[in-house]
């Protein structure tokens, strides 16, 4: 249950809470059709910080969520089986395990990301991509929690 009063209507809570606040509605829509239609990062790193992100925000909907631009993409629904046990799951390559590491450590300890792990990432990531991670887990990070710390139900409303 939402902790502030939202309009009912379509969509449900994740999309009548923009009616509160329509001229941010369209800068958060931005955010996320950026996130996803705009990355250069592959599809399944980006997917992966993001579901490391969703885990952490303890987002129920978050960690069910597949945009259709993903699954467009062939990211396999295996994928997601490991994500909390990337440091030792072999199936992940060395840039998906950075990716969520990197994702992990910006949510719980950002302070710790400090240059030697920069050296590790920039080993694998260009700068751009350094910047383009950076600024999705950032968008998933901040507008899950959020949603989760005003209640809303999550699912998502915008169609990617």
């Amino acid at each position: 249950m939402a902790r502030i009063d939202i309009p009912d209507g379509p969509g449900g809570e994740a999309a009548m809470i923009w009616s509160l606040r329509p001229q941010l509605g369209g800068m958060v829509e931005r955010m996320i059709r950026g996130a996803y239609q705009q990355s250069i990062l592959p599809p399944e790193e980006r997917e992966l910080a993001r579901m490391r992100i969703a885990q952490i925000n303890d987002c129920v909907a978050c960690s069910d969520f597949r945009a259709q631009s993903v699954l467009d993409a062939g990211v396999a629904a295996e994928v997601y089986d490991n994500v909390a046990a990337y440091a030792s799951y072999p199936g992940y390559t060395p840039r998906q395990r950075l990716a969520i590491e990197f994702a992990e450590r910006f949510a719980n300890d950002h302070a710790s990301l400090d240059d030697g792990f920069f050296a590790r990432l920039r080993g694998s990531f260009s700068d751009e991509e350094v910047l383009d991670l950076t600024l999705c887990v950032a968008v998933f990070l901040g507008l899950g929690r959020s949603l989760t710390v005003l209640g809303v139900d999550q699912s998502c409303a915008i169609e990617l």
